[in-house]
């Protein structure tokens, strides 16, 4: 299904093929209709001022282009864009969310809409709905419009508290694996347990996450549930449930459907996000000096 490069862009420049272009020009007007080219992202994370792991998120990208179509990647390059892009973009980049789109023959950089939740979310945890959906390919970032149809229709159905503020996907099996937007955990007493590898995309969150689960001395094994396992579990042991995604860092899940979980208040889920912002915050003092590309 054909997908239009630009999507949920704010302010009134873009970067596109080595021009900034207007919001309203024609080229930026043009880039809003459905292309036939496979196109490629990655949304980065802007946090004072600074790219969140760019150099992990344009290694993903050469890694799908690879996956699909193999023209080469230009990291270096597509970096300067960005660097000129944020320097020259008249928007204010304090925080936010940067994408960056490729296809075979065009680069477009823009800023995107970045949903960063409120502190009360992130202290008492969100409200997601389940989408049985098993992903394909899940490591190779390329835009799928059925699949972005049937997350958008989930986003759209107001459950017990309202609209979710994540889907999360179950396989066939009715195991939760996955979020729509972020990778997913589950907590098991003192056990963290995520996914394989093979059905998720690999977040760049989520290798700090495994980085702060090794500080917070917290066990990782692989494994999945099916939300009746974790009702059940609930009844003898201490369940908790958190996302993590480039937008939103590390979120607790509050409620599954009409499930409710404690994760907000779960002690271990607190040392790893205590662990994981101080990672964070140790990274953007080095990429103010520069990034290691």
């Amino acid at each position: 299904m054909s997908y239009p490069m630009i999507e949920s862009a704010l302010g009134d420049t873009y970067y596109y093929d080595g021009e900034l272009i207007s919001a309203g020009s024609r080229k930026a007007l043009a880039l809003r209709e459905p292309t036939d080219e496979v196109t490629y992202y990655e949304t980065i994370r802007l946090k004072d001022s600074v790219m969140l792991y760019v150099e992990d998120h344009l290694a993903r990208l050469e890694r799908s282009v690879k996956g699909i179509e193999a023209f080469e990647v230009n990291k270096k390059a597509i970096l300067d864009a960005c660097i000129f892009f944020l320097d020259n973009c008249g928007y204010n980049t304090d925080s936010g969310n940067l994408r960056i789109v490729l296809t075979a023959n065009h680069l477009l950089i823009h800023i995107c809409e970045a949903n960063i939740p409120s502190k009360e979310l992130s202290r008492n945890g969100i409200v997601t709905s389940i989408l049985n959906w098993e992903r394909v390919d899940p490591n190779i970032k390329v835009f799928r419009g059925d699949y972005k149809k049937a997350v958008a229709e989930t986003f759209a159905k107001e459950g017990p508290e309202g609209v979710p503020y994540e889907v999360l996907l179950t396989d066939r099996d009715n195991k939760l694996y996955e979020g729509s937007k972020s990778n997913l955990f589950v907590i098991v007493n003192d056990t963290v347990y995520s996914a394989p590898d093979d059905k998720i995309l690999i977040g760049i969150t989520r290798n700090r996450v495994m980085d702060s689960l090794k500080a917070s001395e917290a066990a990782l094994s692989i494994g999945t549930f099916t939300l009746n396992e974790l009702k059940e579990l609930k009844k003898t042991s201490q369940v908790a449930i958190f996302v993590s995604s480039t937008p939103f860092d590390i979120l607790p899940v509050r409620m599954v459907d009409d499930v409710v979980f404690d994760s907000g208040d779960n002690l271990l889920l607190r040392r790893i996000a205590d662990s994981y912002n101080t990672a964070t915050e140790q990274y953007i003092s080095r990429a103010k000096h520069g990034y290691n590309i």
